[in-house]
């Protein structure tokens, strides 16, 4: 089924817009807000500011203002309508994902893309649906962010994170320029997690002009009639090879490690409610062999992404073919690989991302103290010591990391990891479509208790000072005198 264009404003959409702002009255959301209000040195200060206003960004947001926690705000660096990947470097032409999956929705049944889609084109078109077009589903986002009037501010970029005090002082740039203080941080920051692009060590030293990584803003346009090398067998090396000749190029090879393609989706397949709720509380060895297994046998490519690029004649598949070395030469590159030397124009590596915090500069002033699993929650009887589970923060029970050193760097407990490099510690809630709101969920609980924890003697002290009274005092009678005379005839 083809995008739809969205009208400005439906009837159907319009009828579900009063239908769930009745839900919410009913449900007396949002809650009534019950934060105390603090400022340092005469500057306002957040209870919560959010990194990212992709799709976890917005249900954290989201769930937040739901909970009673509303002084917070969103800072995302893409322009509105372009956050997160959908319309930048998601290059598939919908989304893996069944189309009944609830997503962010945070249990409210009319806030679910099937309602949204449902309200303006019927019932008949959702039965014939297939998958949801990814540029359908940025457009429901974006319907999510406005129906829930959530507090983002685009065109920032945050720079810096400092201790300031008991609080958190973040930099931003851009659209909002300067410091910001708060008293919960969450790093939203979707599949890139906490460090950027893996690139491997053969392109290191290669021109940027010869490669890019599949998340990079490419330039299709300008490898019409070229030569071109995909490295990977996954989904976004499909969909980037498949954009590519669809663009012109003038071949793709798709040059794969693996003897034999990925065919089974192994998580999808034992996807439950125990899973999202209880991998979190599975023991360490427990979390480590479903991780280290699902690594190790890969996500397939979905099949009409794989058929996307086998339909082309000038598409080759070199399965087995591992890469040696990259060179550049003067017309091209020349790759030394395990079935020999191959040359092209240009490579786009789909070799995924890193939580190496190195390539990220806001990040600087905790990469001394974040603890990863390295840090002695992963044992030698676990499995094998990979590199990318190793390198996955240690996370506290509401996604927030710990310190490699006690004492070392307190604001590190009043920082939450909502993004994929959480996916070890919590499992898969905070990355992609199925559990989001349970992620969601989670991260809002222990946020809102620790913050109500940090202003007990607040909360006490109103507790002592509410004095308004249920009972007016001529609700009764006081019998005691009478009693007191019959006793004493």
């Amino acid at each position: 089924m083809k995008h739809m264009p969205i009208p400005p404003m439906s009837t159907g959409l319009a009828v579900l817009e009063a239908q769930l702002a009745q839900d919410l009255d009913l449900l007396e959301l949002p809650a009534k807000p019950w934060v105390p209000g603090r400022s340092h040195d005469g500057v306002p200060v957040r209870d919560v500011v959010v990194i990212g206003a992709g799709m976890c960004g917005l249900a954290a947001v989201a769930k937040l203002v739901l909970t009673g926690v509303t002084n917070v705000v969103a800072y995302d660096a893409a322009p509105g309508g372009f956050e997160g990947p959908w319309v930048t470097f998601a290059r598939m032409q919908t989304l893996r994902s069944p189309k009944s999956l609830h997503g962010p929705a945070l249990g409210l049944p009319r806030l679910t893309f099937r309602a949204w889609f449902t309200a303006q084109w019927g019932a008949e078109a959702w039965e014939s649906l297939d998958k949801i077009p990814k540029g359908q589903w940025m457009d429901y986002l974006i319907w999510y962010r406005n129906v829930l009037s959530l507090p983002v501010r685009n065109d920032v970029r945050m720079t810096g994170i400092a201790q300031a005090g008991d609080l958190i002082a973040i930099d931003v740039e851009g659209a909002e320029t300067g410091r910001v203080l708060t008293r919960r941080l969450v790093l939203a920051t979707g599949r890139s997690g906490l460090g950027g692009f893996a690139v491997p060590d053969f392109l290191t030293g290669i021109d940027r002009a010869y490669w890019a990584h599949s998340a990079d803003d490419i330039d299709f346009a300008a490898l019409r009639g070229k030569r071109i090398a995909v490295i990977g067998a996954g989904a976004s090396s499909m969909d980037n090879a498949a954009t590519a000749l669809e663009a012109g190029a003038g071949s793709v090879d798709m040059l794969i490690r693996r003897k034999e393609m990925p065919r089974i989706n192994k998580m999808t397949g034992i996807g439950s409610q125990g899973v999202v709720h209880g991998m979190y509380h599975l023991p360490d060895a427990w979390k480590w062999k479903f991780v280290d297994y699902t690594t190790s046998t890969q996500t397939p490519p979905p099949r009409s992404s794989t058929l996307r690029v086998s339909r082309h004649a000038n598409a080759r598949f070199f399965l087995d073919c591992g890469i040696v070395t990259v060179k550049e030469e003067a017309e091209g590159l020349l790759i030394e690989t395990t079935q020999g030397p191959m040359r092209y124009d240009f490579v786009i590596a789909a070799t995924g991302f890193s939580n190496d915090f190195s390539g990220r500069p806001e990040f600087e002033a905790l990469i001394p103290h974040i603890r990863s699993w390295a840090d002695g929650r992963y044992t030698t009887d676990m499995g094998l010591p990979r590199g990318s589970m190793l390198e996955a923060p240690d996370l506290g029970p509401g996604f927030e990391f710990q310190e490699r050193v006690p004492g070392s760097c307190p604001m590190l407990a009043h920082i939450h990891c909502f993004n994929d490099a959480a996916m070890l510690t919590h499992g898969k809630v905070s990355g992609d479509i199925p559990a989001v709101s349970a992620g969601a969920d989670r991260l809002v609980r222990g946020i809102a208790a620790s913050l109500f924890a940090e202003d007990v003697e607040t909360h006490f002290d109103s507790l002592l000072a509410y004095d308004t009274p249920e009972l007016q005092g001529d609700e009764w009678t006081d019998s005691t005198p009478l009693l007191q005379k019959e006793i004493a005839l």
